[in-house]
Order: structure tokens, then sequence, then C-alpha cells
């Protein structure tokens, strides 16, 4: 992968990561279809050279973890592995909020053990879109668990600019973990307020929403185009302009397919000409 590196919590990482979202079961619960193949796409991801994988508890629930920790446990000293809280599951597979500070530590120490590690390298504090829980009283909660121990950095998921501001002015961010596409820029100003002060942007559903009846990035008529001309798949065109947005940009698509895998990871060496940069630099 020529995608090259930036630091995550002061440890360099691959801009082409990993994501561990949809290797659980349909609707990311329960067990995964093949478990062979699940394992084998998360070792064959580091063996390419991923030392940045995604996570939660919430993702099965515990089934993505316990891959990730019978896959590659005991784990490559320079992989760093991000997990996020503030959301649980019932035992429908419902998402619902688990937003207060005992919620938030819990997540956490349930992290942990699922993962079999002893510290975190950064876990994702997940705003709800409507916001019950004051951010400060979050943050406060995150920072305990930093001096407990139990994570070295904390990061955000799923915030506006004013509660990226608004945590900034009190932590250290470690990343922003927000939606972004090429098709889907709402939040725009979030990426800018990161690219400004050099803090690592993770976007979420850099190929479209899992959950979404129609993908609007792989159905584009003008990627699918250039992706033609470029002997390469639309996934690979839409994962390359990511990369080419900025070098905090730090991807993580997720896949249960070694296929996809396969093809998501050649995205890290695809060249986009000024014709591919402007066709799809007016799309969004």
């Amino acid at each position: 992968m020529s995608a090259g590196t930036f630091p995550l919590v002061g440890r360099s990482v691959n801009r082409m990561g990993f994501g561990a979202m949809q290797l659980p079961g349909p609707g990311v619960f329960g067990p995964p279809a093949d478990q062979a193949v699940a394992l084998g796409i998360l070792r064959r991801a580091v063996d390419a050279g991923v030392n940045h994988i995604d996570t939660s508890e919430f993702y099965g629930p515990r089934v993505a973890n316990e891959l990730i920790r019978q896959a590659l446990a005991p784990y490559p000293e320079d992989l760093v592995i991000v997990s996020k809280v503030g959301a649980r599951r019932d035992e429908h597979g419902a998402w619902l909020p688990a937003q207060t500070p005992a919620e938030l530590r819990a997540g956490v120490e349930e992290n942990l053990v699922t993962l079999g590690i002893e510290q975190l390298p950064v876990v994702n504090l997940r705003r709800h879109p409507h916001g019950e829980v004051d951010l400060d009283d979050q943050l406060a909660a995150m920072e305990s668990m930093v001096d407990d121990g139990l994570i070295a950095g904390i990061g955000l998921s799923n915030v506006s600019l004013d509660e990226y501001r608004q945590a900034a002015r009190s932590i250290t961010v470690a990343c922003v973990q927000n939606a972004y596409s090429i098709m889907n820029r709402s939040g725009e100003d979030v990426f800018d307020a990161c690219q400004a002060d050099n803090v690592p942007f993770v976007p979420f559903f850099p190929l479209g929403s899992a959950f979404a009846p129609t993908n609007p990035v792989l159905t584009s008529p003008e990627i699918q185009a250039t992706a033609g001309r470029l002997n390469a798949t639309a996934a690979q065109v839409a994962l390359a302009w990511l990369l080419g947005r900025h070098p905090c940009v730090l991807l993580i698509p997720g896949t249960s397919s070694p296929a996809h895998l396969e093809e998501n990871l050649a995205a890290a060496d695809l060249h986009l000409d000024d014709q591919a940069q402007g066709v799809l630099d007016g799309l969004g």
C-alpha cells in the first residue's frame, strides 16, 4: 500500500485501515456467515500492512471484538485498535443509546475484556443525535478512564462542528469519525476543522451507508465512468478520492468478502488524474 501514514495517538498508522463492522451477521448482529472467512479477512488485512482496525463491543454485540482477538492475538506491536462507546444492542439487535458516564465506562470495560487487552489506544465517544447527556460530563468520564489507564486517547464520532470545538477546548482530540463520502459531504465543516487542526479524520460509510436501500456512491454514473476509464472499480475510485482529500484522512472500509478486501486495499495505489479529480470534486 502506498497511501502513506499519518500519526494516531503518536503512533504511525497506514492510511488504509480496516473496519470490523461488517464481520458479524446481517444487521451487524449475531455471528458471521462463515467464521473462518471472517478470521481470514482480519489476518490478510494485517499481513497486507493494515495496522489500524476500527471496532466496537456493540458490533454483534461482542462478535467483532471476539473475532479480532481470535484472529490476531497476541497483537502485533504496531496494531492500533480503535473502539467506540455510546450505544448498545438489545436482544433483538436494536440500536439503543448508552450515553451516560456510567454506561461509557461499562462499554470501555467490556471492550477490554472481549479484546483481551488492558488498554485501548483510542476510544471514540459516539454522540447520540439528540444529545440528551451533556457533552462535558461525557468528556469528563472519558478523561477519567485515561487517568485510570483504560484508554490512551479520546476520539469523537458523529459530532457537529460545535461539539468538536467544545471538546477540543477541554481535551486533546485523538481523531474524529463522522459520516463522509464522495457523495455525502454534509460534514465538510468538521472535516475542514480537522484538516486545519491536523487531527485524524476517519470517514465512516466511505462507500455509502451499509443500511441504505440504494448506494449513491457505487451506483453513480460519473464514478462508474471514471472507474471504467482508469481500469478500476467504483469503490476504488471513491476510496482513492478520500485519500486524496488530505493526509489526515484515515480510511476504515469494511467488508465480509475476501475479494472486496483486496479491492479496497488496492485503492491505496490508485492515482486519480486531473480529469478524474475534476469530475469527482464536482459530485456530492
